[in-house]
């Protein structure tokens, strides 16, 4: 059957981001959609942030365009531009290779969801208010050095 039952699928808040970078996203909460359901061209998922919690660090990457859907409660979009409130129904793309990092904020009192659509990336991801980069599929300061 392909409805999917989010209850069954593993919800986690694992990262991959070095400390201090991870604390941010610690009470970020992802179910694997795409995965589960056995998709291979894009991935889905759906992303519970807890109330202080980030959906990642700021970001844009080189070669993976994102879209977000908000299911629930209220975040906060930050861009390069500034900060909108985003809302059940609100819809944001994330062009790749367009260098204005983005991430999703919880600063209401309760939690927020969402669904995010992309893939893994392959190319670079640029972190414009820290010192984090990713490239070669792993996570480096700016400079090169590895974690």
């Amino acid at each position: 059957m392909p409805k999917i039952d989010l209850a069954a699928i593993e919800q986690t808040n694992r990262t991959g981001y070095p400390a201090p970078f991870a604390a941010a996203v610690a009470d970020r909460w992802v179910r694997r959609l795409g995965l589960a359901a056995g998709l291979a061209d894009f991935g889905v998922s759906h992303v519970v942030l807890k109330p202080g919690a980030a959906s990642s660090q700021r970001h844009w990457h080189e070669d993976e365009d994102e879209f977000v859907v908000m299911l629930s409660g209220e975040a906060v979009l930050i861009e390069e531009e500034g900060r909108e409130v985003m809302q059940a129904g609100d819809m944001a793309a994330f062009p790749k290779g367009h260098p204005d990092g983005h991430h999703l904020v919880n600063e209401s009192g309760s939690d927020c969801a969402f669904l995010a659509f992309g893939r893994v990336p392959i190319g670079d991801a640029h972190y414009p208010d820290i010192d984090l980069r990713w490239s070669g599929g792993r996570y480096s300061h700016k400079d090169g050095r590895p974690f």
